[in-house]
C-alpha cells in the first residue's frame, strides 16, 4: 500500500485549503455537510438505538410502543406475537458500535397458516414538519434521503419493508433487506430519491412513515409491484408478494436497532445521543410519570367538596406535539382534613379534561371522601410503586 503525503488539500479553483494536514497526522477540515446532510441532529429517528422504554419492557398487545416512538402491531393472528426491548449480546457487530439495546418481536403459533388479511409490522412515524425542514429536496430525484438500520432474524428469507408519504396524493416506495442468514446481525441501507409527486406539509401531523414488516397477506401485495421506485399507494399493493416462511414458524424472531434516517445519499455512522437527549425528544410523543415508590405523593389539587378535587395534576417536561390524551392507572387517595389518607375512600373518578400541549389538568377528581371543602389544598397519594398518570400525542 502507498502513501500520499500532502501539507493542504484545496480544490482547483478555490482561494483556500479544505483540508490543512498537519506533521503530527491529524487534519483541520472546513467541512459544510456529512454525505450531503447536516453536520450534527442528523438523524431524523428518535430513540433508533431503542434506548427509551417508558411505557415497560414487553408487551403481548398489537398498537403497543415498547420501545418509544416504534409500534408494533398485528393482525389475523392465532397467538399474540410478544414485542421487547432486549439487550444487544456482547461481541457483535452491533454492540462493539455502541449499541446496548433492541427491539424484537417474538413470533406466536400461527396454527392455521398465513392468511390473506394477515399483517404484522413495526412502523416509525416521522413528524411532517421535522421531515419538511430537514434539507432532503423531496421533490427532485437527485436528491436523496438515506435508511440505514441493524436486523436480526431467526429465519432465513428475504422480507418487505415501505416507505410511506401520507399526504396527499400519498406514495409509497418498497424495499427489500436482502435474505438474511439466521441468527446473524445484518446492517441495511437504502437511500431514496425524491420524487415530483411527494407533498409533504409542514405542520405536526404525519410526515414520512417507515413500516418494516414481518408479513403481510396477499390481501396487501401484488407480484408486480416494484422495488425502490415510487408509486401511488394502494393497499392491495403495498409491495410485492410477502414470504411466510418467519410467520408460520412458531416462536421465530424479529429484531431491529440502529435505525436511522439521514439527509444524503451515504449513511454515515448512527449518530449516537445521551439517554437525556433521547428521553426529551421521545416525551414530545409520550410521556409518563410513575410514583416509583408505595404512599409518593402524585400532585396537589384543590377541594372544591368533600369527595372532589381540581387543578394541575402535572407539568409536562416538554412541549408536546398536540393536546395529549392521557390514561390514570392505579389508586389515588387524597389527604383529609385529619392531615391523613387512612379510612378515606380513593378516587373513583379520575377524569383528565383539562389537558393542554404543556400541562395534564382535571376539573374534578371525584368518589373520594374526608376532603376539606372550601377551596383547601388537598394532597393525593398513590398507594402503589407502580401508579403512574400518562400523556400520549404519538402520531
Amino acid at each position: 500500500m502507498s502513501t500520499l503525503k500532502v501539507g493542504a488539500i484545496r480544490g482547483v479553483s478555490a482561494s483556500s485549503d479544505a483540508v490543512t494536514v498537519g506533521n503530527d497526522g491529524t487534519c483541520t477540515a472546513n467541512l459544510t455537510s456529512v454525505g450531503g446532510g447536516q453536520l450534527s441532529n442528523r438523524n431524523l429517528i428518535i430513540n433508533g438505538a431503542m434506548q427509551i422504554a417508558q411505557r415497560g419492557t414487553s408487551s403481548t398487545t398489537s398498537g403497543a410502543y415498547t420501545t418509544d416512538r416504534f409500534l408494533v402491531q398485528w393482525s389475523g393472528v392465532d397467538e399474540n406475537p410478544t414485542n421487547a426491548q432486549v439487550d444487544v449480546a456482547a461481541g457483535t457487530t452491533p454492540y462493539t458500535s455502541g449499541f446496548r439495546k433492541a427491539l424484537k418481536v417474538t413470533n406466536g403459533n400461527q396454527t392455521s397458516g398465513a392468511g390473506a388479511a394477515d399483517y404484522m409490522f413495526i412502523k416509525y412515524v416521522v413528524e411532517a414538519q421535522d421531515t419538511a425542514t430537514s434539507g432532503w429536496n423531496f421533490k427532485s430525484t437527485s436528491s436523496f434521503i438515506t435508511l440505514s438500520f441493524w436486523v436480526k432474524s431467526s429465519v432465513a428469507q428475504n422480507f418487505y419493508g415501505y416507505i410511506e408519504m401520507p399526504d396527499s396524493p400519498e406514495q409509497v416506495y418498497p424495499f427489500e433487506t436482502g435474505s438474511l442468514t439466521a441468527d446473524t446481525w445484518t446492517k441495511i441501507t437504502k437511500s431514496i430519491p425524491g420524487n415530483s409527486n411527494i407533498v409533504v406539509n409542514n405542520d405536526t401531523g404525519e410526515g414520512f412513515k417507515l413500516f418494516i414488516n414481518q408479513f403481510w397477506g396477499t390481501d396487501f401485495t401484488d407480484s408486480g409491484r416494484n422495488l425502490n421506485t415510487w408509486g401511488g399507494f394502494s393497499s392491495a399493493a403495498r409491495m410485492p408478494d410477502f414470504t411466510s416462511t418467519w410467520y408460520t414458524t412458531n416462536d421465530a424472531t424479529f429484531e431491529i436497532t440502529g435505525v436511522q434516517l439521514e439527509v444524503g445519499s451515504v449513511a454515515t455512522d448512527f449518530e449516537h445521543r445521551s439517554f437525556a437527549q433521547e428521553l426529551a425528544l421521545c416525551q414530545r410523543y409520550y410521556y409518563r410519570w410513575t410514583a416509583d415508590t408505595t404512599d409518593g405523593y402524585a400532585w396537589m389539587g384543590m377541594s372544591y367538596s368533600t369527595t372532589t378535587c381540581f387543578g394541575i395534576v402535572q407539568k409536562l417536561p416538554v412541549t408536546m406535539r398536540a393536546t395529549p390524551t392521557s390514561s390514570v392507572v392505579g389508586t389515588f387517595t387524597p389527604f383529609g382534613s385529619d392531615g391523613s389518607s387512612a379510612g378515606h375512600a380513593a378516587f373513583s373518578s379520575t377524569t383528565m379534561n383539562k389537558n393542554n400541549k404543556d400541562q395534564l389538568g382535571t376539573n374534578g377528581w371525584g368518589g373520594a371522601n374526608g376532603i376539606q371543602e372550601g377551596g383547601r389544598p388537598v394532597v393525593v397519594r398513590c398507594s402503589s410503586a407502580t401508579d403512574y398518570i400518562d400523556a400520549s400525542a404519538e402520531l
